[in-house]
């Protein structure tokens, strides 16, 4: 019997993952592959809450950049999450799995609001959670929303799943000689600047103690081999 090195985790989905190699939009095979693995998880027993981006549809960063209000540009971001969020939801009800989307903004004729306690009880009854439209506010990335709800929930790791197969010392889409790290620790990451998360969502993991784990989504069961505690991608924790 396979055992599973983790029994809770956050899955953080970026929405460019989500893009494939179309760029934008929603890969309707990179969805579906991703369902599957959700699903493989869930039975192995592990807990599954995912938190999605929106950078497929529309990033704020980008609005804002080119003028648009930033606050505006922020919420436009938040409800492009949503929409990767109810995809993401069908795809894993088609495969027979219950599942909730929980929005930090309220609308409730499609998801329920987010409630900590609710999702937790959806969690230990075997529902995959998607929490969607971040934090609810503006000015914080969905890499903050992961690491908020993974001390929320009592996740015992961040599964980052990116284009990329870990963290390197430069981009690796532009230099070849780039270094990738097998292991980081969080004040590495804060103090070399590498970009994995934001500075606010890497201390927030620091300060309660959840590694993350970066690796490529595109390699077909990377998820599973995360969940098995396998050598992929790069590992980041504490000190000790």
């Amino acid at each position: 019997m396979v055992i599973p090195k983790y029994k809770r985790i956050i899955l953080k989905l970026s929405g460019e993952a989500l893009a494939g190699a179309q760029g934008f939009g929603i890969d309707s095979e990179v969805l579906n592959d991703v369902a599957e693995q959700l699903v493989e998880i869930r039975h192995m027993g592990v807990d599954v809450a995912v938190v999605v981006g929106g950078g497929n549809i529309w990033r704020g960063a980008a609005g804002s950049a080119k003028g648009m209000d930033r606050a505006t540009a922020d919420y436009m971001g938040m409800l492009a999450t949503v929409l990767n969020a109810l995809a993401l939801q069908d795809a894993l009800e088609k495969l027979g799995v219950a599942t909730r989307v929980q929005t930090a903004i309220e609308m409730r004729e499609i998801a329920e609001p987010y409630i900590r306690r609710k999702a937790i009880t959806h969690l230990e009854k075997g529902y995959i959670v998607i929490f969607a439209a971040g934090t609810g506010n503006p000015y914080f990335s969905t890499d903050t929303t992961a690491a908020l709800r993974g001390a929320e929930i009592g996740a015992e790791i961040i599964l980052k799943a990116t284009q990329v197969d870990g963290v390197y010392d430069s981009d690796p889409r532009k230099n070849l000689d780039a270094k990738r790290f097998s292991e980081l620790s969080y004040i590495e990451v804060l103090r070399r600047g590498l970009g994995v998360m934001d500075a606010t969502a890497t201390s927030l993991c620091m300060d309660n103690n959840i590694p993350i784990l970066v690796f490529n989504l595109g390699e077909k069961g990377n998820i599973r081999r995360a969940i098995l505690g396998e050598d992929i991608g790069t590992y980041i924790r504490g000190e000790n």
